[in-house]
């Protein structure tokens, strides 16, 4: 019986019944009534009270109490007393939302000068109400006396204010005041203009108009000849010339290259720098988090980059926690639940770049570029456009150190903009050693091209840079043709720029004997121990429009352009090529290849990206100067906001080179690029190697036709057509067969 007793299990302890009141006496009881009393509604009512009963026992010594205080507050602050009020109840209400804290975060970060400036603008109005005896003593004490001097104080406090609240614009009003003083007291009437002297003894003319060719006129030569009706006269342009050069070409400082002065820095603007506020940035870094957090994903942004037209934060992606939920029992029984983490993994990289979408409608901009990851950091950068784009001049990009470094060793140092963070970016043209620009129209190309242009002449005599330039649209580079920099006038008409591509490449088999001859690598050695008329210099074939040509001779331009840029390096002939169409049959595979140094301004579709750049991105950039550029090293590429150039800048430092003019420089002719009767309404064709034994056939048969060419020469159809269309063109017959 005993061991029955001992197998039998004690059961639990019955829980009391939802309906059942526990006993008072007991343990349960106590704690129950504990329970009750803690209940916050039955707290306040407990606290009311007490406070209650606590005014009624105290009742006749606060109201003798309170009228003291009355009497005594209104002496000392008079209505001030409302300001105060309103404070004090302003404070409560910030306490019983719970929002105090963010405001003293707030504080602490940016606006601490709208807290001050508040303070002033309440010291304001409390100094008006002494002026009718209301301010009470504090307030006589604002304004002293209630007379001239007061009303001054009172204005004191609220030009403070005013400052505290903006000072932004404060100063901005400030600077644009002075500057309409300065630019009044400047004005002073205009010399009148001085015969032209020059800057040699020598007297000639400034600007020496460009020398007529003695050829027959033909259709191209008259589509030249015509001139703009808005061409200024030659008397402006002498005048504007002579003006440029006392401003900047009689600078004692002024850097002498056998015999060539070089243009000064000064001859270019100085670009207004916009400052950013880190207030704006600041919201936006909490919006970027925000958004991100509301989609689960856990990120912070550890830096902020402000840059001329896009600003990146730095994004470090949090973790992925995984959690258990672990139920336990307290000492009352009740069930609790505690969260336990078990693991936690970084939040994947294509998390955050599948948000870009929704990461610009929270920050409502138009468009954003997620680089993931930034190359050497450990973040994702989130590129967004600023309200205000900074503008970036040449010359601040040419003031820094970054471009000093380069221009050091090397003679065609080229500034190409500021990043992303607003770090200046600079380039070697020898380095790249050729250049690849894509963009749709009125991107910024044409920008882009001039400041190149201006960037060599800045540092190039004549006799060290040579320049040769191919503009179809005869609109965009024509400005250059007074410079003594060209080998040869800017070609406009397409036949001619064929011309000039086989020029460039007989000079580059010539260069490449010489330097076998010297026993010279490149253009660097074999320049070291010549002098003057001896040294190569080096030729920049600057192309505007390579669609065009493309048009006009796609197989000999292609092949033209991939032989220069796969052998004209050692020999100082670099090309610079730009195209507003990157399609896949004007940028050819074979193109890219050659060109792995490339600048894509925003296009018009990811295709278009896709072609420029074998990556996607291009499409998203905001247009005017905002430019992808990938160098030959880096594996991404850098975002950009190139140099501007104004078209005044340009027309000084061609005026500045044109003014010294010493003598014509050696130029190419077109006659002899092109030969006579070789251009005609089919276009122009090579000579073929295989054209003399064609000759030969067609003299021992009196037909031949396309395929017997085709079988006898073992060449293809279309090379057998081509032989077949220039012995028409010297007038042998042939018969189709």
């Amino acid at each position: 019986m005993a061991k029955r007793k001992a197998n039998i299990k004690r059961k639990p302890r019955r829980q009391p019944r939802p309906g059942r009141q526990p006993k008072l006496g007991g343990r349960s009881g106590w704690s129950g009534f504990v329970h009750f009393i803690m209940l916050p509604p039955v707290r306040w009512l407990i606290l009311l009270v007490i406070i209650v009963s606590l005014l009624v026992w105290q009742w006749s010594t606060l109201t003798s109490w309170a009228a003291s205080v009355k009497d005594s507050a209104l002496e000392l602050f008079g209505w001030g007393l409302v300001l105060i009020a309103i404070a004090v109840i302003t404070i409560m209400g910030l306490i019983w939302r719970q929002q105090l804290s963010a405001l003293a975060h707030r504080w602490r970060l940016y606006q601490w000068n709208e807290w001050l400036g508040a303070i002033a603008f309440i010291l304001a109005i409390w100094g008006i109400l002494a002026f009718f005896n209301l301010g009470g003593s504090f307030g006589q004490n604002i304004i002293g006396n209630p007379d001239f001097l007061g009303a001054l104080r009172l204005l004191g406090l609220v030009v403070i204010g005013i400052i505290l609240v903006a000072p932004g614009a404060c100063l901005r009003l400030v600077v644009n005041s002075f500057s309409w003083v300065g630019e009044q007291l400047k004005k002073r009437p205009a010399p009148r203009p001085m015969p032209y002297a020059g800057p040699t003894t020598v007297e000639k003319p400034l600007l020496t108009p460009p020398t007529v060719s003695q050829e027959p006129v033909t259709r191209e030569t008259e589509a030249e000849a015509v001139t703009p009706a808005l061409t200024p006269t030659p008397q402006e342009l002498r005048q504007v010339a002579q003006e440029v050069w006392k401003k900047y070409g009689e600078l004692p400082s002024l850097v002498t290259v056998d015999g060539w002065r070089l243009p000064p820095i000064d001859i270019l603007d100085s670009a207004p720098e916009v400052e950013f506020g880190q207030a704006d940035n600041i919201q936006r870094a909490k919006l970027i988090e925000d958004a991100l957090a509301s989609y689960g994903v856990e990120a912070k942004v550890v830096q902020i980059n402000a840059g001329p037209t896009v600003t990146q934060f730095g994004v470090e992606p949090g973790w992925d926690r995984k959690v258990k939920e672990i139920k336990e029992r307290d000492k009352d029984g009740n069930v609790k639940v505690r969260l336990e983490e078990v693991s936690k993994t970084r939040v994947k990289v294509e998390r955050i770049t599948s948000l870009a979408n929704d990461l610009a409608l929270a920050l409502a901009a138009p468009s954003i570029r997620i680089e993931a990851p930034v190359p050497g950091k450990s973040v994702v950068g989130i590129e967004v456009p600023n309200t205000i784009s900074g503008l970036v001049g040449l010359r601040g990009v040419i003031e820094t150190s970054v471009f000093q470094k380069i221009k050091s060793r090397s003679k065609l140092s080229l500034a190409l903009g500021k990043g992303a963070g607003g770090e200046a970016v600079s380039a070697d043209l020898s380095r790249m050693p050729h250049l690849l620009i894509a963009g749709a129209t009125g991107s910024g190309k044409t920008v882009c091209l001039n400041s190149i242009i201006c960037c060599l002449l800045l540092h190039n005599a004549p006799n060290e840079a040579r320049f040769i330039m191919i503009d179809p649209k005869r609109v965009e580079l024509t400005s250059f043709n007074s410079i003594p920099h060209l080998a040869t006038p800017v070609i406009v008409d397409t036949h001619k720029a064929l011309g000039t591509l086989r020029w460039l490449n007989q000079e580059m088999d010539k260069r490449y004997q010489k330097l076998a001859t010297a026993g010279a690598r490149n253009i660097e050695g074999y320049n070291k121990n010549k002098q003057g008329d001896e040294r190569f210099p080096y030729l920049i074939l600057v192309i505007d429009e390579l669609a065009d040509l493309m048009m006009a001779g796609f197989d000999e331009v292609e092949h033209a352009l991939c032989r220069l840029a796969q052998l004209a390096r050692a020999t100082g002939i670099h090309l610079v090529v730009a195209t507003q169409r990157p399609s896949v049959d004007v940028v050819t595979g074979l193109i890219k290849a050659n060109f792995p140094t490339r600048i894509s301004f925003a296009v018009t579709s990811q295709v278009d990206s896709r072609t420029i750049l074998d990556m996607v991105g291009a499409e998203k950039l905001l247009g005017r100067g905002d430019m992808l550029y990938m160098p030959t090293e880096a594996a991404k590429p850098k975002r950009l906001q190139g140099c501007y150039v104004s078209d005044a800048e340009t027309e000084r430092l061609v005026y500045f080179w044109g003014s010294q003019r010493r003598e014509e420089a050696a130029q190419l002719t077109v006659e002899e690029l092109v030969p006579s009767g070789a251009i005609t309404r089919r276009g122009y064709f090579p000579e073929d190697p295989l054209l003399d034994a064609a000759r030969q056939l067609a003299q021992e048969h009196k037909h031949i036709s396309t395929s017997y060419l085709q079988r006898r020469l073992h060449i293809g159809y279309p090379r057998a057509a081509r032989l077949m269309e220039q012995l028409e063109e010297e007038g042998i017959k042939r018969e189709e067969g």
